[in-house]
């Protein structure tokens, strides 16, 4: 958790194989609770996700993810618009994200994005991709700051980095404050956790690069919309 690292907006994964198939009938939609939308629904899985959308829905798509991952950078912004309005809103489809850890600032990121109200993971999540080049060029200024991190204890060291990548300032703006993320980030027991489940589920599920997604538990080797989506319809996510 400690060692530094190069920082790139390059993808973050090789170029997917041919794409699969998951064959099913048209699905209907699934009306939510009275008075509340599935893209405003959110639950914690058993495997520290965060789901949005139906908890039962009958298509289940999870992304592995890092917050320091250009290519997931790309997806957030341009895939999931569409996932939540066209599919998470149906009830047919939920979105779980799932932290595959990198380093040192996806781990400070991925402790800030939970570190309030569970609804506010995700959106978090999608504010700091949308920002990543400037949460790189904060860091290259701070380097310094930044590499003595590594040499403090863990409750100590990502208060330290929050503070060299701008993170405390960057989510103060957003809702959480800085009392609150400098807790969340002396947090060792959590920080450590994050840790933990995402390299045992990495090696549990062969999880290798970000993005990496799972479709009702099958792993896909497709990893942009245009491979993902139709694959969603085939398997119900249509009106047809």
């Amino acid at each position: 958790m400690a060692a530094p690292i190069a920082l790139t907006l390059a993808a973050c994964a090789s170029d997917p194989a041919e794409a699969g198939s998951e064959a099913g009938e048209a699905i209907a939609a699934i009306d939510a609770p009275e008075g509340t939308a599935w893209t405003e629904t959110v639950t914690v899985s058993d495997e520290g996700g965060y789901v949005l959308g139906n908890p039962d829905a009958p298509i289940k798509l999870v992304e592995y993810a890092s917050h320091t991952c250009g290519a997931c950078a790309q997806f957030s912004a341009t895939a999931k618009p569409s996932l939540k309005a066209d599919y998470v809103s149906t009830g047919v489809v939920s979105f779980e994200q799932r932290n595959l850890v990198r380093d040192p600032i996806d781990l400070a990121i991925a402790t800030l994005v939970r570190c309030g109200q569970k609804e506010n993971m995700q959106p978090l999540s999608d504010q700091a991709w949308a920002s990543l080049e400037g949460i790189f060029q904060t860091v290259q200024q701070n380097a310094a700051a930044y590499e003595a991190s590594g040499n403090l204890p863990v409750s100590e060291r990502f208060v330290a980095i929050g503070q060299a990548a701008g993170l405390i300032e960057f989510f103060s703006a957003r809702g959480l404050s800085a009392d609150q993320a400098r807790t969340c980030l002396a947090d060792t027991e959590t920080i450590e956790g994050i840790a933990e489940t995402s390299n045992t589920q990495a090696q549990e599920l062969g999880v290798q690069a970000t993005p990496t997604f799972f479709l009702n538990g099958r792993k896909l080797e497709e990893r942009s919309w245009a491979q993902l989506e139709p694959i969603l319809q085939r398997a119900g996510a249509r009106s047809e």
